[in-house]
């Protein structure tokens, strides 16, 4: 640091104000606005203007010194401070209100009349160290993603942030902090848009609709709830008193592509056809605001032509899908200062898409495109809207109210619904129809109809007093779910063909593969309807209290409540009284908020997603019938094109509807009636200091424990009766006591057994082991579920000074345990809460260890970098280490069923279940996927074009290098029970994606 810096800043410390930067924001306060706080005489008055607006807030310091002006929207400010006789303190302060974050300036006193000589970056006061939070967050703003090289979507801001990665499943997500993709939140001008469906997706709007993002990686206050993940908080743009439009044009043609590769076995056999994967993207919107009464009322609209077209292959190589996406964007806000302490806000907008895709033969090594064959229509998206009303009743108290509704729609359908089912053949070796004959006559499988709503109401209140800052209030969410699925084709059957078994090997079903039969088709009818309603609701206190000036204490409690509902209206599962305690402290180091040591303590709860009602709480029907397969016979379809479908042989086992039978039935049998919910318990320690005016460092440490799981267990022993007491498929919480309706006494005659509720411990019992043959052989129960998530964040900042910035961050991490989640990436599995991880004890037995989103070593830079006043260039690097490899088997040591598991067969494998030798297959036993690294580059034009108005031009190309490395691996070692090996095991499936370039130009008048 220079003699000259370090007088500067001495000079600020002795004139007692405290102007910090640098470092991403610990957030605080509520969600969708921010806080000015400091210290000053006692007495002293504290006015902050909004330089857009007018709004005008003014409060007196306490009898200790301290002032707190909150509910600030997001915004430029200038402050004034006044002794109690009327003499101005200093010169006005311009400072930067962040989202969730708190501002400090402490003012000088009445012996010090200037304020001139402290120095302050881009002469605006930015809190980077926030001394009032013990929150972990960090702040995007819009001018920030105006000069970096970051992609137009909510993902791209979040993984900015420590700890955050994006999803390599084919469901894709965010994880934080080790977490799967399905346990984060997503608001919107403090409005939940998660899809509550599956808690993967969200909705959105363009980047140019947003103000500031914040992402919340941990310790958040008891006003979050329902995540066991991360939180990403956006707020939108408003208007003011000036008049402003302006128009952003953004191009990504296919031609500034890489193409994809594709992807080819030792043999030379293409497995993944993707060089004819592409697409273009063409967006133009336009914004207007101003004030509609000038200091009064203000809107802000938007509106965003879209023209996408992409097209791909199947892997095949045989028919070619072109899409085209013409839907708009709307939005807009009205904000009515009805006076300085009371402000009506109301946000809408429509993400709203409806997609067509037509289908044709294809031809991949002549490049030739054939007939038609068929159209998909996709609609998804919906429509949000919200109102807030804040009042600032007194100095010391403010409320917050707002309701608001959010809905999503998926809706897919084709042409052929009515004509056509769905045929597959799995990765094994299964023979291909003569002459290359496309296999179904149809790409969709599934005609699906949902339709989500979500109705939010919350109440923040904020009661400053003496030492204290008391926050409370509690939300509810009513979200509800109108769903439709059934397979396409006659009689709505899903034909699927596998390969690879041989005769005397075990199905799914229970049926014995018959001689002369290494192959099978699986025919599925699966049909989900009706109205599925799930009721979400908490309450929170929190006091925020100075114990000294330097130290600040968080304790909050928040208690939340979870009802999910069958489609027949009855509550289905129902989990209330959820208590999460969570304790936090900030202690000011040196007095001046340059330093902070901080940590906080919380436990955190998941709901539960509304798949779950609708996959297990509706008229639900899964039908599973095996045949033998004999070959193909050649079909045509109604548009007289021809197609292969498979020749059904022999039925194998009986038809099995065990997860499903068409009819609600009696739940009582199906849920544990004592369902304890999914939590985390979350610890985090960390240290931030800023070095200069515009450098700052920091370190944390975070510990994550995630316990319980609730997921499907097929119960099919009880201690009451044994195997004949079986119960069926249980949502439960896994290696837990189960109370469920079932047999009590199995005594006599079937017809004189009876039913009353039973308890079984899944610990130890509950699952029944048959040998091969047939002979029952005891019960086993589950192995409880374990998440363990450690980590040591780094981080170096400079602050964007007009001439450049850097934020530099290393990430080491270890996320291990036996089950990741409430999906499962492993096996790319996307039912939330439904995963195969507790379908049998021996899917989970023995896998404890590294976890899908294990990764040990992130480094993330970014910087932008002035070469002129227009022209800036920036970067972005993202390096991560690779994943774990697991190679899982089929079947185990213990008894004859063949589901996933962490054992291989390796000797006697198609002998009776008692004479086959398994070796352990351990977790991440199979090394690791290999580094990637995407680095992200652009450069930016800017110029004025008059007083109020300017033009810029920006070019960016994402992964430059175009690495397409493997992100994710076959990770089936056996597909089944034999002491051969997969072939295709540890064969890449999904990859980065290629190099593409983006062109955004922007007006501003």
């Amino acid at each position: 640091m220079s003699s000259q810096k370090l007088r500067k800043r001495a000079l600020c410390m002795a004139m007692g104000i405290c102007l910090a930067s640098m470092m991403p924001t610990m957030a605080s306060a509520q969600n969708v606005t921010g806080t000015v706080v400091g210290r000053a005489d006692a007495g002293s008055q504290i006015t902050v203007v909004s330089d857009r607006t007018g709004l005008t807030r003014t409060v007196s310091a306490d009898s200790n010194g301290n002032y707190r002006i909150p509910s600030l929207p997001v915004g430029d400010y200038t402050l004034t401070a006044r002794s109690d006789d009327g003499q101005q303190l200093g010169s006005p302060i311009d400072l930067r209100v962040t989202l969730g974050g708190a501002t400090t300036v402490n003012v000088p006193g009445t012996g010090i009349s200037t304020l001139g000589a402290v120095e302050v970056v881009g002469s605006r006061v930015i809190n980077r160290v926030d001394v009032t939070s013990t929150e972990s967050a960090t702040n995007v703003t819009r001018e920030e993603i105006r000069r970096l090289p970051v992609d137009q979507n909510i993902a791209s801001v979040a993984v900015l942030a420590p700890g955050v990665q994006k999803g390599d499943a084919s469901f894709g997500g965010l994880s934080f902090g080790g977490s799967s993709v399905a346990e984060n939140s997503v608001y919107v001008n403090g409005l939940n848009v998660t899809d509550f469906y599956n808690r993967v997706g969200y909705s959105s709007a363009p980047f140019a609709f947003y103000e500031e993002f914040q992402v919340k990686t941990g310790g958040y206050s008891v006003e979050f709830g329902r995540t066991t993940g991360g939180v990403v908080n956006a707020v939108t743009r408003s208007g003011s008193n000036e008049f402003e439009f302006g128009a952003e044009y953004t191009a990504e043609p296919s031609a500034w592509q890489a193409s994809k590769k594709d992807r080819f076995r030792d043999d030379g056999t293409r497995y993944q056809t993707a060089s004819e994967d592409q697409y273009s993207l063409l967006k133009l919107n336009a914004f207007a605001s101003g004030p509609i009464v000038r200091d009064k009322l203000f809107f802000f609209a938007m509106y965003e032509a879209r023209d996408y077209r992409p097209q791909n292959t199947n892997n095949l190589g045989t028919t070619l899908t072109k899409n085209d996406s013409d839907d708009a964007f709307w939005g807009g806000k009205l904000d009515w200062q009805i006076n300085d302490s009371n402000l009506l806000e109301l946000m809408a907008f429509s993400d709203s898409d409806a997609r067509v895709g037509e289908v044709y033969d294809y031809d991949y090594d002549n490049r030739a495109r054939g007939d038609k064959t068929n159209e998909i229509y996709l609609d998804t998206g919906g429509r949000n809207r919200s109102i807030t009303y804040t009042s600032n009743l007194t100095q010391n108290f403010t409320a917050k109210l707002m309701y608001g509704e959010n809905e999503r729609e998926s809706f897919q359908r084709t042409l052929n619904d009515l004509t056509c089912n769905y045929v597959t053949i799995s990765q094994d070796p299964v023979p291909r129809p003569a002459g290359d004959l496309r296999i179904g006559c149809t790409t969709v499988s599934t005609v699906q109809s949902r339709l989500d709503e979500r109705e939010a109401a919350r109440a923040d209140f904020e009661w400053s007093f003496g030492d204290h800052l008391l926050r409370f209030g509690l939300d509810r969410e009513v979200n509800t779910s109108n769903y439709d699925s059934y397979y396409a084709g006659p009689d709505a059957f899903y034909y699927g063909v596998y390969g690879g078994l041989e005769p005397g090997d075990t199905l799914e079903n229970g049926g014995i593969m018959p001689p002369g039969y290494t192959e099978f088709v699986r025919v599925r009818r699966y049909e989900v309807s009706g109205e599925f309603e799930s009721i979400n609701s908490a309450y929170y206190i929190e006091d925020n209290w100075s114990v000294t000036d330097n130290l600040l204490l968080n304790i909050g409690l928040r208690m939340e409540a979870f009802d999910n509902k069958d489609s027949d209206g009855n509550s289905y599962i129902e989990i209330d009284d959820m208590l999460a305690p969570r304790f936090g402290f900030s202690w000011d180091v040196h007095g001046d908020s340059t330093t902070k040591l901080y940590g906080n303590i919380g436990r955190y709860f998941l709901p539960v997603a509304n798949v779950i009602n609708i996959k297990q709480a509706g008229g639900f029907l899964d039908e599973r019938t095996f045949y033998g397969f004999d070959g193909w016979e050649t079909r045509i379809d109604a548009k007289g094109v021809p197609y292969a479908f498979p020749i059904l042989g022999p039925q194998i086992g009986n038809v099995d509807n065990s997860q499903g039978d068409g009819s609600v039935g009696d739940l009582r049998s199906e849920v544990d009636a004592d369902m304890d919910p999914v939590y985390q318990d979350e610890l985090i320690l960390g240290y931030q200091q800023m070095l200069t005016e515009t450098w700052s460092w920091g370190v944390s440490g975070t510990y994550r424990k995630l316990n319980n799981a609730i997921d499907d267990m097929n119960i099919t022993a009880t201690p009451q009766c044994g195997p004949d007491g079986a119960v069926g498929w249980v949502m439960a919480n896994p290696g837990e006591e189960v109370t469920v309706w079932g047999y009590s006494n199995c005594d006599g005659p079937r017809e004189e057994w009876t039913q009353d509720w039973i308890t079984i411990d899944t610990s130890r019992e509950g699952w029944a082991m048959y040998d091969s043959e047939g002979n029952y052989l005891g019960q086993r129960g589950w192995d409880k579920p374990e998440r363990r998530y450690k980590a040591v964040e780094l981080q170096l900042d400079r602050a964007w000074d007009g001439l450049w910035s850097m934020n530099a961050s290393y990430t080491w991490s270890k996320s291990d345990g036996n089950a990741e989640g409430p999906v499962n990436s492993d096996t790319d599995f996307a039912d939330t809460g439904r995963t195969e991880n507790f379908d049998d004890p021996w899917v989970n037995l023995n896998g404890y260890g590294p976890l899908h989103n294990d990764r040990r070593h992130q480094f993330k830079f970014r910087g932008a970098y002035a070469l002129t006043d227009q022209l800036t260039v920036s970067a972005s690097l993202n390096a991560r280490s690779g994943g774990p490899i697991t190679g899982f088997g089929k079947g185990n040591p213990f008894d004859r069923r063949n589901y996933y598991s962490y054992y291989i067969c390796v000797e006697n494998c198609t002998g009776p279940s008692t004479e086959r030798v398994y070796e352990y297959s351990p977790r991440g036993g199979y090394g690791r996927l290999p580094w990637t690294f995407g680095l992200d580059a652009g450069i930016t034009y800017g110029m004025p074009l008059g007083e109020r108005s300017d033009m810029q031009l920006k070019f960016t190309v994402y992964n430059l290098l175009n690495h397409q490395r493997k992100v994710d691996v076959n990770q089936q070692l056996q597909t089944a029970i034999s002491n051969s090996t997969n072939p295709y095991f540890k064969e890449p499936v999904r990859f980065e994606a290629p190099r593409y370039a983006q062109l955004v130009l922007s007006l501003n008048f």
